[in-house]
């Protein structure tokens, strides 16, 4: 059954229908339960949906070329852009457990919202660790919402494509949660690397955390489902991967020098996280032994100061890390849009592909 007109709308009520169905079954679970599913709702609720709105041009790319099919988004197409949106969110819920973020979204980080609930509701023990205990499984309900969503929709297509939407959206979540490692790890195993090799880890990991997950992986499961060839299916992901990468580049531009006010996140969060981007792999092989040590002791703190985050954002910007950077998303994106030259797919669709691609490299949150 087609979707509605808007298929951003569509997928948005896809996801509450679900979330909705989700508050009825929990009911009879008490009112702690009930309060653990609402949680889960509000986490799934609102961001950007770019990995939804990949997912559909993936679909439309192929099943609209050579000007075959009506355009209008079945259901299943809908129901597995959700399923994405609900998995991204869980990743959100426990990477902000493991950043020790106080905010997402200009809101209190799930793990932060349990332990002030927590404490409002004069419970016993550590408000903290009840907060990281809730979260984790928070996120956990959240992964398993996102393949019961998944598999709501599979049950109105054919088995082959069936299998092939569930082989893709398999490999993106073993590729995040690998990802997600790798980006944890580097936080330690940084010091035991060589200096030349940090910008081949650090992209190693955005390969994996955000390449990959975000764009490619959400552009080809709706490929997928559009019973996309070889061609086509090859042309998705050349495209995809290097925009993913271009998206993850600017996350970290934003994560060093984005206005919080915007992002929604304290201004150089990443610094005070430790977070070894391809932006600090940069510095850092540009500094002599001394400032070395200095922004080492730095990145990573958390408790720096306003002034100690503008002295790393300055000393970014000095190295010359962040024209560095920036030269990579022009890169990257120029790569993109040549990896859809010539390929068999819907014109419009490919339009509205570089759109998103802009959207996602061009962008203040």
């Amino acid at each position: 059954m087609p979707s509605s007109p808007d298929p951003i709308v569509a997928v948005s009520q896809r996801v509450e229908r679900f979330l909705q169905a989700q508050r009825d079954a929990a009911g009879e679970f008490g009112e702690e339960a009930l309060s653990f599913v609402e949680s889960g709702a509000s986490a799934a609720t609102g961001g950007k949906g770019f990995r939804a709105k990949f997912c559909l041009a993936g679909w439309r790319a192929v099943a609209t070329a050579g000007g075959s099919g009506s355009g209008s988004i079945p259901e299943v197409v809908t129901a597995a852009s959700a399923a994405l949106e609900i998995f991204h969110a869980a990743a959100l819920v426990h990477d902000d457990v493991i950043d020790r973020s106080d905010t997402r979204r200009g809101r209190p980080a799930s793990h932060r919202a349990w332990e002030s609930q927590h404490g409002s509701r004069g419970w016993a023990g550590d408000g903290a660790e009840f907060g990281r205990s809730a979260a984790i499984l928070l996120g956990d309900l959240l992964v398993a919402w996102s393949d019961d969503l998944l598999e709501e929709g599979l049950a109105e297509t054919d088995a082959e494509r069936a299998q092939r939407a569930r082989s893709e959206f398999a490999r993106m979540r073993r590729e995040v949660t690998i990802g997600q490692f790798l980006d944890v790890a580097e936080e330690s195993a940084y010091v035991a690397a060589p200096v030349e090799t940090h910008p081949d880890r650090a992209l190693r990991v955005a390969s994996l955390k955000s390449a990959r997950y975000s764009v490619q992986h959400p552009l080809q499961l709706g490929a997928a489902l559009a019973d996309a060839d070889a061609e086509q299916y090859r042309a998705l992901g050349a495209f995809g991967h290097p925009v993913g990468l271009a998206f993850q580049l600017r996350d970290d531009v934003l994560g060093v020098f984005g206005d919080s006010a915007v992002t929604g996140k304290p201004v150089g969060d990443d610094l005070r996280e430790g977070k070894r981007t391809l932006l600090i792999a940069y510095a850092r092989a540009a500094l002599s032994p001394g400032a070395l040590r200095v922004f080492d002791e730095l990145v990573g703190d958390r408790e720096l100061t306003a002034d100690q985050v503008s002295h790393l954002q300055q000393t970014i910007i000095d190295t010359g890390a962040l024209a560095r950077v920036e030269e990579r998303i022009t890169e990257w994106a120029t790569e993109a849009d040549r990896a859809l030259r010539g390929a068999r797919l819907d014109h419009a669709a490919v339009s509205e592909l570089r759109e998103l691609a802009r959207a996602a490299t061009v962008r203040t949150a």
